[in-house]
């Protein structure tokens, strides 16, 4: 009972102990007013009850989201349920359905299972009379049925929202409008065109004859459009597209096969059954049955369509005719089946394909550099545990088509357990732990291998995904610590926390002792996006240094001294930029003076050019030379500017 009393988070429900009280209270009082009851029946009633309140909570309690993924989702919240102001529901005070949502590709299921019957159905009873004749009323039953589908779905059809400028219009009157603009209300108006009148005038019997009178509702076939946007639908929410394009292709293989089995059918009786041996042949009973009639018609359409043959030939030009062209169609349409087919089965293992060319040529390469046999096996392995656990050599390939945004949901769904693990990353602000989790990436070692060794420069960190890991000592035979899923180490030595007594440097041997997976975070990486969040930066650092204080592996004097230097070093480094900046100012200002004073004087010489073309005489002479001597040539007499100017 009192686990019941509290929640994920630690924290006690009210709701919860409510309804204990408001339902399990007059049992209660029942029991205290009874204590004559027997103990064992008594403590059952309590477990049964108990059991039933805690399905019930089950039950009434909403799905609690992560708040660990909640606090850094860059998704839209969760839309409450008891909001009545929400209008993303599809039936609300308006009928509007969203094409994204599930009602709308359940309906479409709908009106896809009513054209399916109409596609087999109408060709097949039009023809095939004993089929007509097992259960009129049912036929028409389930024909008006369709027909009430098909009208419920021009409704539907005209309350389905589209996307304008990224939003979901919602509006009835546009809405409305966009469908009328719509090709396929043309479609959906002729498929409802009641043919079905035709059976006030015509008899509805249908005993050895050809069509029958269910020929006049072919329009309903017109609806097709929507079957085809099931398909499209149902291939993008899928998680097997390859198998349901098959079994696409398998649909129309059989819809063909059964529409040319039915014409076979109608062309016999017109040519008359058992004139000949091409024709269909009813001399005997069991030839008369429906069973037999079409299995043979579609045995035959089936031979014919494949250009397998081997039924007996033509005998009538008519018939001829209609074998050659039986066999165009099947050599068309079943030559671009086999090819989507072929196209498929080549797609479904490209990821296989892929793989296989990458290590072939790993395996090329080492076979040239004459790599010793120990080391290509340990090679091989490594990538049949890739294979086997279904692991990409490269994820960043498989998500390079996303945005930014939805990649970094993704990576977040992947890693947030990983994350969980680090306390140097603990409250951290929501937009670099987002930046930190794309940086995360995936590395497998191989039994044996060394993930660290003592001594060496700390340049990541390490996050154990699966697998185990020995911390052993200088001897590699001893084991001093084992470490599993979820243990992280090396956070520290990408820090740069100054006053380290390691130095930054690797303190033990870690060793992998199977396969395992581990995600890393690399120091060029961390500081690329510490670079945009200097608090905290700051932050991450004073915990780092609380957490090797703790662990005494910090000096503190030297620490102190190394902060106050790279303090120092700091302000200089912010005077030199800004006198940088300064000089980067004075030297623009500089370079655009001269680009006007440059411009300046070429408008002069032009000037002066121009002018030269004419004959001076001697007071435009004297003018021009008191002009230009009070700024360039001070110097010079004016005898000598005069010969110059005539010369």
């Amino acid at each position: 009972m009192g686990d019941l009393e509290v929640l994920e988070n630690g924290l006690p429900s009210v709701r919860t102990r409510t309804t204990f009280a408001s339902e399990g209270g007059i049992e209660q009082m029942v029991e205290e007013m009874n204590p004559s009851r027997d103990s064992f029946l008594s403590r059952l009633m309590r477990n049964i009850r108990d059991f039933k309140l805690i399905r019930r909570r089950r039950r009434r309690d909403l799905e609690r989201i992560d708040s660990f993924l909640e606090k850094f989702s860059n998704g839209p919240k969760p839309a409450d349920p008891t909001d009545e102001s929400n209008s993303n529901h599809c039936w609300g005070r308006t009928l509007v359905v969203d094409p994204s949502e599930n009602f709308h590709y359940r309906w479409l299921s709908v009106i896809s299972m009513a054209l399916v019957y109409n596609v087999v159905m109408i060709v097949g009873r039009s023809v095939f009379w004993e089929l007509q004749k097992l259960s009129p009323t049912t036929w028409y039953c389930l024909d008006y049925l369709c027909d009430g589908i098909y009208l419920f779905d021009m409704v539907i059809h005209a309350r389905t929202g589209y996307l304008e400028q990224g939003l979901l219009v919602r509006d009835s009157k546009q809405l409305f409008k966009n469908y009328i603009r719509s090709y396929q209300v043309k479609l959906d108006l002729l498929s409802l065109v009641p043919t079905d009148l035709t059976y006030l005038i015509m008899d509805t019997s249908c005993d050895l004859h050809v069509p029958c009178i269910v020929i006049f509702r072919l329009n309903r076939l017109l609806r097709f459009h929507r079957l085809l946007e099931f398909f499209d639908r149902t291939e993008t929410r899928t998680n097997f597209p390859y198998a349901f394009r098959i079994a696409k292709l398998v649909f129309y293989i059989l819809v063909i096969i059964h529409w040319n089995a039915c014409l076979y059918f109608a062309v016999s009786y017109s040519i008359g059954f058992g004139t000949d041996t091409w024709v269909y042949n009813m001399t005997t009973p069991r030839f008369s049955s429906l069973r037999h009639q079409y299995i043979y018609c579609f045995y035959w359409s089936t031979l014919t369509l494949t250009t397998i043959g081997e039924m007996p030939p033509p005998v009538r030009d008519e018939e001829y005719v209609f074998v050659v062209v039986d066999f165009l169609i099947g050599v068309l349409i079943f030559a671009t089946i086999v090819g989507n087919v072929g196209s498929m089965i080549t797609n479904m293992n490209v990821t296989r394909s892929e793989f296989q060319r990458r290590m072939d040529g790993v395996k090329q390469y080492l076979e040239f550099r004459k790599v010793s046999k120990e080391l290509e096996n340990r090679v091989i392995k490594w990538f049949d545990y890739l294979w086997i656990n279904r692991q990409s050599l490269d994820e960043d390939d498989v998500t390079s088509v996303l945005p930014d945004k939805l990649k970094a949901e993704i990576a977040i769904h992947v890693h947030m357990e990983t994350l969980k693990r680090v306390k140097v990353f603990q409250d951290c602000e929501p937009g670099l732990l987002v930046q930190l989790v794309l940086k995360l990436k995936l590395q497998v070692f191989s039994p044996g291998d060394y993930i660290c060794r003592k001594g060496d420069v700390g340049k990541e960190m390490y996050i154990v995904k699966r697998g185990q890991l020995h911390v052993v000592g200088d001897d590699g035979k001893k084991v001093l610590v084992t470490l599993s899923e979820g243990c992280v180490f090396g956070e520290l030595s990408i820090l740069n926390i100054s006053g380290v007594k390691t130095g930054n440097r690797r303190t033990a041997n870690v060793r992998s002792v199977g396969f395992s997976d581990l995600f890393c975070l690399s120091k060029e990486d961390l500081w690329n996006v510490l670079a945009e969040y200097p608090e905290a930066q700051k932050m991450l650092i004073e915990r780092g240094k609380q957490i090797l204080i703790k662990d005494g592996l910090l000096d503190e004097k030297d620490a102190k001294a190394k902060d106050l230097e790279d303090s120092n070093l700091q302000a200089r480094l912010n005077k030199l930029q800004t006198a940088f900046d300064n000089l980067q100012t004075r030297f623009a200002r500089f370079f655009s003076e001269y680009t006007r004073t440059q411009k300046q004087l070429k408008q002069r010489l032009y000037r002066l050019e121009m002018k030269s073309n004419r004959p001076l005489n001697d007071q435009q002479l004297a003018q021009n030379f008191a002009t230009v001597s009070l700024r360039t040539y001070k110097n010079k007499t004016i005898s000598e500017f005069l010969e110059k100017e005539r010369s």
